[in-house]
């Protein structure tokens, strides 16, 4: 029998849309072509963004009619979503990647992109909730309960393993969002100056690249802690999971999270996680049970709860061991990639029969 074929309309270079269609061909046994907008998705590149959108959708149906796909998957639910919407093929399904996918609130352009988004949740025959708090935008927009499928993708455990020897002398932090201003890499740097000062041994981890790099390098020159904080850069996958294994803190402090794998990755791996108290974040994290939520762009909270959990080995190490088990539950890769590309195929069969 024939490989089923499924049109991927998102932007591949993304680590989550690799999970994605990786685990599709996986264990779905799918086959896969890729299109993608080629505009910037920041400050005014917006508009030119919208324009390509507007113009693209001749294009994209040339591809589909060369491609012949079985159905037609799309990241976010707007632009791309609207656009596999727009296409014409069943089924679809699209996936919010963020709390709303509208963003940012006071955008000229809100009003729009809340259209494109209505539109596609109405046409769309599957809609992944990647999380709880995706669903809970989901219905406060009116779509459909029964097309929503709230599962995430989850993270390879195998490659994520867990590491049972802690290191209790000092703190190993890692953080491994990019460097860009929604991240507030600058809080957590300003927390470590606050460790720095009471000699509380350290050394921080950031891994990835981004437009705040030099403005990060500076800070830490200005905190005195630049022999204690090492920028990784851009890194695989397979080498965070080896940095994880050498850590014992995760820290991420964004003013927005939807559904964070690398929180998966950081708790999969046993690292003790310290995140912004974020309605995306109280979804996996209870507060000083499996871990610490900060207050958005507190450094000094962020300070007393990292002293804190230090000072607690043995609760840390209970902590993470359940961590593990959480992970294992509900963010199997394998297990949750699986169910996808089932119901994949069960939307394919169910589309066949009404024909």
């Amino acid at each position: 029998m024939a490989k089923k074929r499924i049109l991927f309309l998102g932007e591949t270079y993304r680590a989550d849309a690799i999970t994605w269609m990786n685990g599709l061909k996986e264990f779905g046994d799918f086959e896969i072509v890729t299109w993608e907008l080629q505009k910037s998705n920041v400050g005014f590149s917006r508009f030119s963004r919208l324009i390509e959108l507007l113009l693209t959708f001749f294009t994209i149906k040339k591809i589909a009619k060369s491609f012949n796909p079985d159905m037609v998957i799309a990241e976010r639910t707007t632009s791309y979503g609207f656009l596999a919407a727009l296409t014409g093929i069943k089924p679809v399904a699209i996936a919010q990647q963020g709390i709303t996918d509208l963003w940012p609130h006071n955008s000229p352009l809100y009003p729009f992109k809340k259209i494109l988004q209505d539109y596609a949740f109405k046409k769309a025959n599957l809609i992944h909730a990647w999380g709880k708090v995706m669903t809970v935008h989901m219905l406060a927009s009116k779509v459909d309960s029964s097309k929503i499928l709230e599962l995430p993708k989850g993270i390879n455990l195998e490659l994520f393993s867990f590491n049972s020897t802690q290191n209790l002398i000092s703190i190993e932090a890692i953080v491994t969002r990019a460097l860009e201003p929604e991240y507030k890499h600058d809080v957590i740097l300003k927390a470590f100056g606050i460790l720095k000062k009471k000699n509380i041994p350290f050394s921080l981890r950031i891994v990835g690249d981004g437009s705040m790099l030099k403005t990060l390098q500076k800070l830490a020159i200005e905190l005195d802690i630049e022999k204690e904080v090492i920028f990784k850069g851009r890194t695989p996958n397979t080498r965070v999971a080896a940095l994880l294994h050498n850590a014992n803190f995760y820290i991420s402090m964004p003013t927005t999270e939807g559904v964070s794998a690398s929180l998966f990755e950081a708790m999969a791996c046993g690292c003790f996680p310290i995140v912004t108290d974020l309605p995306g974040n109280r979804c996996w994290i209870n507060n000083h049970e499996n871990g610490i939520l900060i207050p958005s762009k507190n450094h000094k909270i962020l300070a007393e709860e990292l002293q804190y959990a230090f000072e607690r080995n043995i609760w840390r190490e209970a902590v993470v061991k359940r961590n593990r088990k959480f992970v294992e539950e509900h963010a199997n890769y394998a297990t949750n990639m699986k169910k996808i590309s089932q119901t994949y195929h069960e939307l394919i069969s169910n589309k066949v029969i009404d024909n």
